[in-house]
């Protein structure tokens, strides 16, 4: 098989199927990308990848080119992972590299093929890709398309390829479905369940997925700007509703909201493509969805402005994070650096730590300024602000921070911090829709 685009998707997909038994080329128009794989180097962080990498690599059956007339003489299946960004000045989504990669292969593929998308695309394209290779194809209609949309979390993204918890197939033959269930034999002998539908229905998937828990996410911190109106705590609020088994507490956590690569112009893109096909109606709730998610930021800023008496203009400002989320280098559209940002304009003197999103955020906020440490960034603040919950902050030492800022003032916009731990070092602390000195309840969960 090959696997076109080597981005985390790709790359990730391209190591775990050599890791299963398969022979895979990687392919990438950046040659130094494909030199970097194929040296052993995974150019992104991925807690587990670099080792499964080499292993893949050492087996044999793994390799990465730029050549597409190599990869469209190499493999029996094709899988198209290349990104699908946000197109400058609209929500739809730039569906240039997803053309290309399909018009590439299909042009050189001269006998019977599937080109399989993963990419998370607009309903429709599936469809019009089909009639593009069909017609640029020496193999004309015997060059098939299927969609296998992915489901993989930042962080987890080795665990979620070789373990998913279920695998959708978008076919329009019982030859699409058969190569399918060839290429993820091993997954499906592990008892993975198995969803067959046709095109479109495979691609809403995982725009529907990515809706759902955004929505989910942004209620909770809907629910969050009430509780800051009222006095009410939202993580106790979060508790509650979690025990409840039509609700459940995956993504009910109450924050600074959501970022990264996917659900912000996932999204987007959804709701403007129903818009385009006349059913915008029923998508405009995710434009409050992403609405609330953004109000989180300024939110958060205007907390620190209140700790530091009413004017960030001087302010040293220590900001822990700036990855999207944990155990990630991701800086697309996330909310730490964001608020850094927001911060900077209104004159504060911004200080930036992540223990791996440095290279990344440097690129994106030359203008911030960084710190090698979090006791470097800390030292001599007038306010920390935790905005990616790193185990490292969850674990540092709040008399140990203490010492080293010039004011014992924090804002924990994760809600990953002990705030009786802090307040009992003499910290001045405070979290998204929580009360400025909330009280430890004792909660009674109803259970034995």
């Amino acid at each position: 098989m090959t696997v076109v685009g080597t981005g985390y998707l790709g790359a990730t997909h391209a190591v775990c199927m050599a890791i299963l038994g398969y022979e895979v080329l990687g392919i990438d128009v950046d040659e130094e990308k494909v030199r970097q794989l194929n040296s052993g180097v995974v150019p992104f962080f991925e807690p587990g990848l670099p080792e499964k990498l080499q292993e893949a690599l050492g087996s044999g059956r793994l390799r990465f080119t730029t050549d597409y007339d190599d990869a469209a003489a190499f493999g029996d299946v094709h899988f198209i992972c290349v990104g699908t960004p946000q197109t400058s000045g609209s929500a739809a989504a730039d569906m240039t590299y997803v053309d290309s990669a399909f018009s590439e292969l299909a042009r050189r593929v001269t006998s019977r093929s599937l080109l399989v998308g993963k990419s998370t695309v607009p309903t429709g394209t599936a469809a019009r890709v089909t009639e593009m290779v069909h017609s640029l194809s020496p193999a004309g209609a015997d060059l098939e398309v299927a969609w296998n949309p992915e489901f993989l979390r930042e962080g987890f993204a080795v665990k979620d390829t070789l373990h998913p918890d279920r695998l959708v197939f978008g076919v329009e033959s019982d030859w699409a479905r058969a190569q399918l269930e060839a290429a993820f034999a091993p997954i499906i002998a592990e008892g993975t369940p198995v969803v067959v539908s046709d095109l479109a229905t495979s691609e809403l998937v995982k725009v529907a997925a990515n809706s759902f828990l955004a929505t989910k996410i942004s209620f909770i911190n809907a629910m969050a700007e009430v509780c800051e109106a009222t006095g009410a705590d939202v993580s106790l609020l979060a508790q509650a509703l979690s025990l409840d088994s039509r609700i459940g507490g995956r993504f009910l956590n109450p924050g600074l909201g959501f970022g990264g690569g996917c659900l912000p112009k996932d999204i987007r893109a959804f709701t403007h493509r129903a818009d385009e096909l006349g059913v915008g109606q029923a998508t405009a709730f995710l434009r409050e969805v992403d609405g609330i998610n953004d109000r989180r930021r300024t939110r958060a800023v205007d907390v620190l402005r209140e700790l530091v008496g009413g004017d960030l203009r001087g302010a040293r400002i220590a900001c822990l994070g700036a990855a999207f989320k944990p155990n990630s280098d991701d800086v697309r559209d996330a909310p730490a650096l964001h608020v850094a940002q927001l911060l900077h304009d209104e004159g504060a003197q911004v200080i930036v730590y992540d223990p791996e999103a440095m290279p990344n955020a440097r690129r994106k906020h030359p203008d911030l300024s960084y710190a090698d440490s979090a006791e470097k960034a800390v030292e001599q603040a007038d306010a920390v602000a935790l905005l990616t919950e790193w185990q490292e902050f969850r674990d540092a030492d709040p008399a140990e921070l203490g010492a080293l800022v010039t004011h014992r003032r924090i804002l924990d916009a994760r809600h990953a911090l002990d705030a009786d731990t802090y307040r009992a070092a003499g910290w001045d602390v405070r979290a998204l829709g929580r009360p400025k000195q909330s009280r430890r309840l004792t909660f009674d969960s109803g259970k034995d």
